[in-house]
């Protein structure tokens, strides 16, 4: 199996959209998707890719605000933590409260039909490739990350980042409770684990653990 990652940080917040499949040609899995279908149908169209699912790391509008464009437009099933649908339910409200952009249209940013719900310990099988769900509350109230065991790598959302973690100021955060999740969800991964993050450069587990200012000071 030659396995296929690929990303591209999408212009709305720099927020990191990720394809992931076992092979070019194939179906595929998509972590994340922020509010530009365009974009990730250029990605997926540059391995030849066929979603059949998206995977949500939480319900803030850089993240999901283009879940419902996507499922409509692959067909692809959208899951999400159940304790993050409301924030998913509303986007365009997201945008005028925290961007202050507002969004022309009362079905621009849409969201899917249904999100199909995630549940810490879940292990999808999608597209020949084994997910671990893992529930970190903290930056969100229903944030997950997800993990390729066999391969080593983590899709942190925004809960662990290069030298930062994720902001806990908007609606649903929690500084102590991200911490808390960091300590017995994240930092429990091997140094050696990749860590491929919702903004910003991708690091490791064991990079962080050393050098990461909020984890060395609080953890």
């Amino acid at each position: 199996m030659a396995l296929i990652i690929d990303g591209a940080e999408l212009w709305f917040a720099l927020t990191n959209c990720y394809v992931v499949a076992a092979e070019r040609g194939g179906p595929a899995v998509v972590v994340d998707a922020p509010p530009d279908v365009e974009a990730i149908a250029t990605l997926l169209a540059k391995h030849d890719l066929t979603p059949v699912a998206l995977l949500v790391t939480h319900g803030h509008v850089d993240h999901v605000g283009g879940a419902g464009g996507a499922v409509a437009r692959t067909g692809a099933a959208a899951y999400l933590h159940p304790d993050d649908e409301f924030l998913a339910a509303d986007p365009a409200a997201q945008l005028r409260a925290v961007f202050g952009i507002a969004v022309p249209g009362s079905n621009a940013f849409a969201p899917p039909e249904r999100f199909v719900d995630l549940a810490d310990g879940d292990r999808l099988q999608l597209a020949g490739l084994e997910f671990d769900v893992l529930h970190t509350p903290g930056h969100t109230p229903g944030h997950c990350c997800f993990l390729l065991r066999q391969e080593g790598i983590l899709f942190s959302g925004d809960q662990l980042f290069a030298g930062s973690i994720g902001r806990t100021d908007l609606p649903g955060g929690d500084f102590d409770t991200l911490l808390r999740s960091m300590e017995s969800k994240v930092l429990t991964l091997a140094d050696d684990t990749s860590v491929l993050p919702g903004h910003g450069p991708a690091t490791t587990i064991g990079r962080e653990r050393a050098t990461n200012p909020f984890i060395v000071e609080f953890l």
